[in-house]
């Protein structure tokens, strides 16, 4: 079966990883908790935890393509509305919490331009002493992510206008491809896998995934799904594509170093000209004109730069961490 059958496939639900997350998958199975949904326990759950990032990964995947053998209107059923309200709550409360805030896109923005030698990103290590093992956990943390890349962001499209919705809409298209299926970079991705000897199947590997990666899909999640948060999410997007160009570098050097098949370092070169481009397009254009008539959005675009940089953080720590001691980054060792 071929990568591009594969990266279609509908995710069966993944494993409970706490109650909450236990409580959303036996109501995603018509079998619900006889007290309902704990709104209550959110409050005492850890923000960043693996069962409230679960539970609202969980919520939020049914406004993707859902899970097999769970109903379409699970989509917009009320009490489940109603407890992914709380989970975001909680969820955005700390994030808020620990960024340092502000009203200055310029001073959000400006430091991510900046490439600090040396550097100590993961992308640094994977390049110059990463091992093949190291690289193929990496792609499994980021599947979550790119396996929908792109997707998101055109939530915001409809509620933008001007040249910042024109301008978007233009690096949405490159992203999806320029109208080719088989350029789109989610399609990329599950090439890479599949030529890494992974399963390239949307969202196979969510049950071995660490909470670290899931909270950075759901925070472009939380941030495209409501046009309150708008602003958040132009932030986030501008701040990918700014780091995504020198990253996608590196990690093309650390594969051609490692002797990796084409697939796999073709989704970073297609991302090192590209982003670089989108990266102008998104500042000038889309912030640029978004702040010219939305000014007050400043404090929302600073929140989106500032959460990315915050949660891109905490997947790199724990990377860090886990390597350092000679495990594994992932819940269970690859096969």
């Amino acid at each position: 079966m071929t990568s591009h059958v594969l990266a279609r496939t509908v995710p069966e639900l993944p494993e409970p990883r706490g109650p909450l997350s236990t409580a959303v998958i036996a109501a995603l199975r018509d079998d619900p908790p006889p007290d309902g949904l704990p709104l209550a326990e959110v409050e005492l759950a850890d923000p960043y935890g693996a069962d409230l990032t679960l539970a609202l990964h969980l919520c939020y995947e049914l406004h993707y393509r859902g899970f097999r053998s769970v109903r379409p209107d699970w989509e917009w059923q009320p009490d489940l509305l109603r407890l992914r309200a709380v989970l975001e709550r909680t969820f955005l409360t700390a994030v808020r919490r620990d960024v340092d805030g502000g009203d200055d896109v310029a001073a959000a923005l400006d430091p991510l331009l900046v490439e600090h030698v040396p550097g100590a990103g993961i992308s640094h290590r994977l390049r110059d002493n990463g091992t093949l093992d190291q690289v193929r956990e990496y792609f499994v943390h980021r599947s979550i992510y790119h396996h929908k890349e792109a997707d998101p962001h055109a939530w915001v499209i409809p509620r933008l206008s001007g040249q910042a919705k024109a301008s978007l809409v233009a690096v949405e298209f490159d992203e999806f491809g320029g109208g080719h299926a088989d350029r789109m970079h989610s399609q990329l991705f599950a090439d890479l896998l599949d030529a890494a000897g992974l399963n390239p199947g949307y969202l196979h590997y969510l049950d071995v995934v660490p909470a670290p990666a899931i909270a950075i899909v759901n925070l472009m999640s939380m941030f495209g799904l409501h046009r309150a948060l708008r602003g958040a999410l132009v932030g986030h997007f501008t701040a990918a594509e700014i780091t995504t160009a020198p990253s996608a570098h590196r990690m093309a050097q650390a594969l051609r170093r490692l002797e990796l098949p084409e697939p796999c370092i073709r989704f970073y070169t297609e991302h090192i000209e590209a982003d670089a481009v989108h990266e102008q397009v998104m500042r000038r254009d889309v912030v640029g004109d978004l702040l010219d008539r939305e000014p007050e959005l400043a404090a929302d675009i600073v929140l989106g730069v500032q959460a990315t940089e915050l949660l891109e953080q905490r997947l790199a720590d724990h990377l860090t961490a886990t390597w350092d001691a000679g495990t594994t980054s992932l819940r269970q060792p690859l096969p």
